[in-house]
C-alpha cells in the first residue's frame, strides 16, 4: 500500500500540465529552502520579495502558486513496546495559493489565500517521553487531528508609498516577514549568504512547513544609499504544522528593528538589530529545570536581543559573522545568552561544476545549572529551523554545529549540495532542543529531550539536488542521514540512526 501511494504521488506531481508551471513560492528562484549558489560572483541576483502575479482583471494582478511535496521519514527508532508506533512513513503534503495584487501611484494592495492539504499523515508515531513525536508527520496530526485540508487567508496587506519621504513606505495588515533579508545587494554571492545563511536564523515564516507563518502588524522601511531601516511590531499568526492559520497566536508579540548597509563596492554587508519578544500565553516553558519547578512558573517571557552580520567578499572567497547575545526575563529566571557563526566559503567559478565550498562553526549556549536562578539557554524566538537543519531534528539552542559544504552547478538548470555536520551539546547539563517557537496559542513552540549528561548528539550527512525543469517548475530531492550519538542512543536504543528523504515539485501560475 506504501508504495503505491508514493508512486501514485510521484506521478500526479510529475504529470501536472505545463500551462499551470511555476516557481517556488518560497525560494523565489530556487534559494530560500534548499539553496542554489551562484555560479560566481557576476552571476545577477533577482531576489525580489514578492514576486508579482501573472494576470491581470479590473486593474487586479492575479497569479497564484503549487507546492506539494512526499515526505519520507525514518525518525530514530522507540523500540517495540508499546507495539504499533510508527517512526517509518511517509506523507503528501502541499498547498496552493491565489493572489491578487493591485498597484497604485500612492497605495499597494496585496492579498494571498492558502489552502494547504495534507494526507496520509502517520495515526501512531507519538511515543512516551522523552521519545516524543516521531518526525514532523506526528506534528501534523498532533495540531490537526483527522483534518486534512482548510483555506484561510495568509496575506492581506497594504503598503503606503513615500509614507515619510520619498525613499520610505509603511506596510499594514497580515503579511509575511523574514529578518535579515530587508534588503539585497544586486550581488549573486551575498545575497545568497543573506538568503541562506544570516535569514530565518531568529524571526522567519517557517518556509519548509505546508502551513506557514505571517506577522499581523505594521512594518516601516527606509532605504537610500545602500543603507535600509527597518522596524517592524507584530503578532505571529496560528500556522507552521496547524493548518487552519486564520488566526493570531494570543498575547505573543515581538518588536523588530534593524539598520542594515551595504557598501558601494558590493563587497559587503552589515546589519545590527535589535528584537524584543513577549509571550504571556501562561504556558509552562521548555527548560531544563525540574517539572515541579517550571509548573509554578507561568509568568510572561520578556526577551531582548541584539546582534549583528558582517559579510564581505574577497575575491572568490567570502566571510561571514553573525552574533547576538540576549537579556530580559525567562518567566522567573534572569535570560543571559548568547551565539554566533563564523563561516568562509571559496568559489572556483571556472572549474567544471563551478564548484563553491563552505566550512564553518554555529555555537549557541546552555544553560549550566538548572537551579542557580539563570537561564542561559539562547532562545530562538520564531525562526525557520529547516534552513540551518535541513534533517530537522533540532535547532539552534544548545548546540555546537560544525559543518563542511560543497555545492555544484554542473548544468546551468541544476544545483547540487551536500552537507556534513558535527553536532554536540554546548551544555551536557542542558537538552537536546527542537522545534521553531509558537504556532498555537497552547502550545509552547519548542521541544526537549534529556541529555543524560551527554553532549555527543549525532553527525549528519546530506544532499539536495534542484533542477529547473522550465521557466516556471523547480523540482527538488533531498535525502539527509543522521548517526545518533550518544544522546540520541539513550533515548531510542532500538535505532539512533534516522533518515529524512523527499520529493518536491514548484510551480507559479
Amino acid at each position: 500500500m506504501l508504495s503505491m501511494f508514493l508512486l501514485a504521488c510521484l506521478v500526479g506531481l510529475t504529470c501536472l500540465p505545463a500551462r499551470v508551471r511555476a516557481e517556488d513560492e518560497v525560494k523565489t528562484t530556487a534559494v530560500e529552502e534548499t539553496g542554489t549558489p551562484a555560479a560566481n560572483a557576476a552571476d545577477e541576483a533577482k531576489p525580489a520579495p514578492q514576486p508579482p502575479p501573472a494576470r491581470e482583471f479590473m486593474r487586479w494582478k492575479l497569479g497564484g502558486n503549487l507546492r506539494a511535496r512526499v515526505e519520507l521519514w525514518d525518525w530514530f527508532n522507540p523500540g517495540t513496546p508499546p507495539v504499533g508506533q510508527q517512526n517509518e512513513y511517509a506523507f503528501l503534503g502541499s498547498y496552493v495559493r491565489f493572489t491578487a495584487l493591485r498597484v497604485t501611484k500612492h497605495a499597494d494592495i496585496f492579498a494571498e489565500v492558502s489552502v494547504p492539504i495534507l494526507a496520509n499523515l502517520p495515526t501512531d508515531a507519538v511515543a512516551p517521553a522523552p521519545q516524543g513525536q516521531l518526525g514532523l508527520g506526528a506534528a501534523y496530526r498532533v495540531a490537526n487531528g483527522d483534518r486534512w485540508g482548510y483555506i484561510f487567508v495568509r496575506q492581506a496587506s497594504l503598503t503606503l508609498k513615500a509614507f515619510a519621504g520619498e525613499h520610505s513606505i509603511l506596510k499594514l495588515g497580515r503579511f509575511e516577514f523574514i529578518e535579515g533579508q530587508e534588503s539585497f545587494t544586486g550581488d549573486s554571492t551575498l545575497d545568497w549568504i543573506k538568503r541562506e545563511r544570516i535569514a530565518h536564523r531568529l524571526i522567519g515564516n517557517f518556509a519548509f512547513s505546508h502551513v506557514q507563518r505571517s506577522a499581523d502588524g505594521g512594518q516601516f522601511s527606509y532605504n537610500a544609499r545602500g543603507t535600509n531601516v527597518t522596524l517592524v511590531v507584530a503578532r505571529p499568526t496560528v500556522g507552521v504544522f496547524e493548518l487552519n492559520g486564520n488566526k493570531e497566536v494570543p498575547n505573543v508579540e515581538y518588536v523588530y528593528a534593524a539598520v542594515t548597509h551595504t557598501g558601494a563596492s558590493k563587497k559587503y554587508d552589515a546589519r545590527l538589530f535589535y528584537i524584543f519578544y513577549g509571550d504571556d500565553r501562561g504556558l509552562i516553558p521548555v527548560d531544563n529545570r525540574p517539572l515541579s519547578a517550571r509548573r509554578l512558573d507561568t509568568t510572561p517571557l520578556n526577551i531582548h536581543t541584539v546582534g549583528g552580520h558582517y559579510t564581505r567578499k574577497l575575491g572568490n572567497a567570502d566571510l561571514l559573522a553573525w552574533g547576538a547575545w540576549q537579556g530580559g526575563d525567562w518567566g522567573k529566571l534572569t535570560q543571559r545568552a548568547w551565539a554566533y557563526v563564523a563561516e568562509a566559503g571559496y568559489q572556483l567559478p571556472s572549474a567544471p561544476g563551478k564548484p563553491w565550498f563552505r566550512a564553518g562553526t554555529d555555537r549557541t549556549s546552555g544553560d549550566k545549572d538548572p537551579i542557580d536562578g539563570t537561564h542561559g539557554t539562547f532562545f530562538q524566538i520564531l525562526p525557520t529551523p529547516r534552513i540551518y537543519a535541513r534533517f530537522p531534528f533540532f535547532n539552534m539552542m544548545n548546540l555546537n554545529d560544525t559543518f563542511v559544504e560543497a555545492m555544484l552547478r554542473p548544468h546551468p538548470r541544476a544545483t547540487i549540495r551536500s552537507d556534513y555536520r558535527w553536532l554536540r551539546l554546548a551544555e551536557a547539563a542542558d537538552l537536546w532542543y527542537s522545534g521553531g517557537g509558537a504556532f498555537q496559542s497552547g502550545t509552547f513552540g519548542f521541544n526537549s529531550r534529556p541529555s543524560f549528561g551527554s553532549s555527543y548528539l549525532g553527525n549528519l550527512a546530506d544532499v539536495s539536488v534542484d533542477f529547473k525543469a522550465a521557466s516556471k517548475t523547480v523540482l527538488t530531492f533531498y535525502y539527509g542521514y543522521a548517526h545518533g550519538g550518544s544522546i540520541i542512543h539513550s533515548i531510542y536504543p532500538a535505532g539512533s540512526n534516522g533518515s529524512l528523504a523527499y520529493w518536491e515539485i514548484s510551480q507559479r501560475f
